[in-house]
Parts: C-alpha cells; structure tokens; sequence
C-alpha cells in the first residue's frame, strides 16, 4: 500500500471568499488552472525568450545526488551557460535542475509578464520570485521550505510531477533533526515500506502540472517534484498572518538553517549518521504510537 495519495482539488478560476474558506484558513492545496490566462508570461516564457533574456549567463546547477553532509544543503554540482542549459533540457534526459534562481535580477524585464494574485490574498514578498528549471529525470528532493511561505507554484513548458504531504506527518517521513528535509534514501515515487515501514499509509496528494497551472502550496506543506519533461516554474511566496507561523519561520532560519550548517561543517559524516539515526527513531516511535507525528 506505502503512500495513500489522493489528487488536489483542481479549478478554472476561484473567488477571494471561496479560496480563503476552502483552502487559504484550511491550509489545502490547490490547483488553479486558468490563474495565469492574463499573464503575459504565458506566451512569451518561450525557451527562446527566456534565453534572449539572459544573455547566455553562467548559471549553477544542482543533480539528484544525496547531499554531502561535508557542505551546505544545495551546493551546485556544476556550472554551464544558461542557454547551453536549456538546449540541453530540450534535448534529452538530464538530471541537471535549476534551484531557487533570480532570473529577475539579470532580466528585470521578465517582472512585467507576470501578475501577483493579490485577488485572492495579501502577504506577497514582491522582492523573491524564484524560477526553477529542470530536464526529465530531475527530481526535487522531499522538503518543506523553510521560512514557511505560502507558495503559488506556476509551471511553464510542460509537465511535473507533484506529491504533498502535510507538516504533521513529519516523523512519519523520516524528518532528519535541525532540518526542513526528509532521509534521502527512499524512493517518493516506489518506496521500500519494508526498510522505512512509518511510510506505510502516511496520506498525501498528487498532481501532474501542466503549461500554466497554478498550484497553491500552503505553508509548511512538504513536496516532492519530478520534471516529466524539460520545463520550468515560478514560485511566488507569500507570508501567512498569523504572528505564530512568522515567528516559527524566523526560529527555522536560525535553528534549522544556520545551526545546522555549522554542525555540518564541524562534524560532517558523523552529525550526518547522527541525523539519519535519529530521524529512523522518531519515525519508529511514531508509527509505534499510530499518530502522524
């Protein structure tokens, strides 16, 4: 059985009242498919716009390898031109992801074709839209970001794969202490219930995005991507009201951000084993106990 996956509730359009009610207050996903219909980037966001727009720029980036408990969490694996890069997504199977990148600060020009859904709700932080790109075969890692934003996640140029899981199922994802990520070691897609059994039933939700679609990702929802095909996102984030929510971001910006890249550092594999041991254990008990957390 593994993961109960369930798909995310998926509309045209939706009004302020209904998305606050149903999905912003409620924190569950959403997929808005016709959000992006007066967004000029829906058009223009070509490979070949967006590689006129960068001017061939050398950009960092990422594979699926596991992180290496010596360096920082998302430390490039190789650098490349931006246009190079893009040929090569189109071309063929790669495991070369673009992560969190600031297309905007080489090609402010780009802010002009895209709308912030300040319709549906407030708290944008205008100063951090981020691209991520990605060929077939490139897979985002299982977290949940960790200033805790809402997100709105557009995707551009074709498919990608999504899997949500709430926060409080944490433990049962085999969390790894002082950090907003899961154990690399089990396959999201096909895991091993028999080697990580606190997998065994844990409840999420799937979706593939299409060119366009919008999928709302309240705060503190961990996920999982994998790109179908060479493509591209946008992700606008947007800070929750509540002062609590704020407060734990800043706390997992200290904690689970700069102290956990200085245990890193200081102790490398042995601070990895000591995490991976720990985050088995909590997922035991968990499981043990029958609660998510």
């Amino acid at each position: 059985m593994s993961f109960i996956l369930s798909p995310v509730d998926t509309v045209e359009s939706i009004d302020q009242a209904e998305f606050t009610a149903k999905y912003l207050k409620p924190r569950r996903p959403l997929v808005i498919k016709g959000l992006t219909k007066s967004w000029p980037a829906r058009e223009k966001w070509t490979p070949e716009y967006l590689k006129a727009a960068m001017n061939n720029q050398v950009v960092p980036l990422y594979d699926n390898s596991k992180a290496d408990p010596s360096k920082p969490i998302n430390s490039s694996a190789a650098q490349m031109p931006f246009g190079d890069y893009m040929d090569l997504i189109r071309s063929q199977p790669t495991e070369l992801r673009m992560f969190f990148f600031n297309i905007f600060k080489q090609a402010p020009e780009l802010l002009n074709d895209i709308v912030l859904p300040k319709d549906l709700m407030g708290g944008f932080i205008e100063s951090m839209p981020a691209m991520f790109f990605g060929g077939s075969n490139s897979v985002t890692f299982l977290h949940y970001d960790i200033d805790l934003p809402h997100i709105f996640h557009t995707h551009f140029g074709g498919t990608k794969h999504v899997i949500l899981f709430e926060n409080k199922w944490k433990r049962r994802l085999y969390c790894l202490p002082n950090a907003t990520y899961a154990l690399e070691d089990y396959d999201v897609l096909n895991p091993d219930t028999k080697a990580f059994p606190a997998l065994e039933g844990v409840e999420g939700q799937e979706v593939i995005l299409e060119h366009g679609d919008t999928l709302f990702m309240p705060t503190g929802y961990w996920h999982w991507m994998k790109y179908l095909e060479g493509s591209y996102s946008l992700s606008l984030r947007a800070w929750d009201a509540s002062l609590t929510r704020k407060a734990a971001s800043i706390y997992n910006l200290a904690m689970k951000g700069g102290v956990d890249s200085l245990l890193k550092m200081a102790f490398k594999a042995d601070y990895a084993k000591f995490r991976e041991k720990t985050a088995i254990k909590w997922a035991d008990r968990a499981l043990a106990a029958g609660k998510p957390r």
